[in-house]
């Protein structure tokens, strides 16, 4: 069995040692230990691995001297103000001496004239109970105007003693997340600073990338979700609707005399948003069998999976679902560099495993790749023909291509996508999984192979070519 403790370090010399031998007295094995005093002076990550009672007895050890924080630990913080006050002697003592009626201890001072008549002062305030903020604010504007600094925003760094605290609870706070969630995340924004700066990427730029990641999910909310969405003849009798959100996975129905076919799903933390869309597009929503076609199983495609009770999908796909459904990792977290970015992803957006049961799989995984893209079988809806094709894996085992000659179609999921069709939104979601992952792609350089395989398959005349990201292609084979 394992866990994950994150533990409130005394600083001091021998600190480690102690709770060292604290899981070596019981036999346990610690297998990963992340500490960064730069990043925060007293909490320290130890993964831990033992029987379940081993584990709970290192609980109680851990607890009785003074490792493991309670739940009041969760409300303290660092809250950064800004105080605007004349420029004259003793203008500050008032301020100070409400800090001092609230018993709040200040860990950052700055502040220098600017030619006015007032003076700004810097302040980082360390909170024990962040419910005292409100009244202490309410007091101190009867005195000057004031405003809260981003902590996240900072270019500095004002006080590193309980860091992850503060840099958690504002990420959960930006998404809307149940405190629940912060420890979780806590755990995975830790392991993706500690995996990161082993590869050489700065800790904060690590942390500044994942808090700008998850503001680009929650600015897009709402009745700011506002995707680009346009409409594509096929056939005289089917057209397909391209959903393009600003983060995420597009999702897209091809329409046939009043049949629906979805391919993909986008993240689940823009449910509201897409079902509104989609009774919107298709008024009868409610009523329909709803069917989605799964061209691999990364979280961003596999968010809204749940509302559907039809998943297609590769065998390998499925087996992938599955593994989430039980509990386990699945691809993406079975690789070392990609784990951390997934799970906060998972957090983040509160993804939700598709139940087993709605999974169906209409072609066999080759047991054996001998080539980019192999032709698995046949899938048909409506009067379009599509082959498909799985790869071996470049971006992500499981991957499928669909590719109808007749109607020259091709749906790429995210082995082929119009990096030139991008909206500057999805330009700006796109940057940041490439820092946090090191690579969108399993094996980057396999990726390309079946990449290229794509287009070397299509024949002469004009194509569609839809991806899963940005705006659909057209493409030109001359012979």
């Amino acid at each position: 069995m394992k866990k994950t403790y994150i533990t409130s370090m005394p600083d001091h010399i021998g600190a480690f040692l102690k709770a060292s031998e604290c899981f070596s007295s019981l036999g346990i094995n610690i297998t990963r230990v992340s500490y960064n005093k730069a990043v925060d002076s007293h909490t320290l990550f130890i993964d831990a691995e033992g029987t379940e009672e081993q584990l709970q007895k290192a609980d109680a050890e851990l607890q009785k001297i003074g490792y493991l924080g309670n739940d009041g630990d969760n409300k303290r913080s660092v809250v950064l103000l800004e105080f605007c006050l004349k420029d004259e002697p003793g203008s500050v003592t008032d301020i100070l001496k409400v800090i001092s009626e609230f018993n709040f201890n200040i860990s950052y001072i700055s502040s220098q004239e600017n030619g006015s008549d007032f003076q700004y002062f810097k302040m980082g305030l360390y909170v024990e109970d962040s419910d005292q903020i409100s009244h202490f604010l309410t007091r101190v504007e009867t005195i000057c105007k004031v405003r809260v600094i981003d902590y996240n925003r900072s270019k500095n760094v004002y006080d590193n003693s309980i860091f992850y605290n503060t840099y958690v609870l504002g990420l959960s706070q930006m998404m809307g997340l149940s405190v629940d969630a912060n420890q979780e995340l806590l755990i995975h924004v830790n392991l993706a600073m500690q995996t990161l700066d082993e590869k050489g990427l700065s800790p904060y730029r690590t942390f500044d990338s994942i808090s700008k990641f998850a503001e680009l999910l929650s600015v897009s909310k709402g009745e700011n979700f506002a995707p680009r969405i346009t409409t594509h003849p096929i056939t005289e009798n089917t057209e397909l609707i391209l959903i393009e959100p600003p983060c995420g996975s597009n999702t897209m129905i091809i329409k046939h005399n009043g049949e629906y076919l979805f391919v993909d799903s986008g993240y689940a933390c823009y449910r509201k948003e897409m079902l509104e869309i989609f009774k919107s597009l298709i008024p009868e929503f409610d009523t329909i069998k709803k069917r989605v076609l799964l061209t691999h199983a990364d979280v961003d495609h596999c968010g809204l999976l749940p509302l559907f009770d039809e998943v297609i999908t590769s065998e390998k796909t499925a087996k992938c679902l599955e593994k989430e459904h039980n509990g386990l990792n699945g691809y993406r977290e079975e690789n070392p560099l990609h784990k951390p970015y997934i799970n906060i992803c998972k957090i983040l957006t509160e993804y939700q495993p598709v139940g087993v049961e709605k999974v169906v799989t209409p072609w066999k995984s080759p047991e054996v790749y001998d080539r980019s893209l192999t032709q698995v079988g046949i899938f048909s809806f409506g009067d379009l023909s599509f082959e498909v094709y799985e790869g071996r894996g470049g971006h992500l085992p499981g991957e499928i291509v669909l590719i109808d000659y007749s109607n020259h179609i091709a749906l790429t999921g995210d082995v082929y996508i119009n990096m030139h069709g991008l909206t500057s939104d999805q330009a700006k979601y796109n940057r940041y999984a490439p820092i946090l992952m090191t690579s969108v792609d399993t094996d980057p350089k396999l990726c390309l192979e079946e990449r290229n395989a794509i287009l070397q398959r299509l024949g002469v005349g004009k194509w569609q070519i839809f991806g899963a990201h940005g705006f659909k292609k057209d493409y030109s084979v001359s012979v």
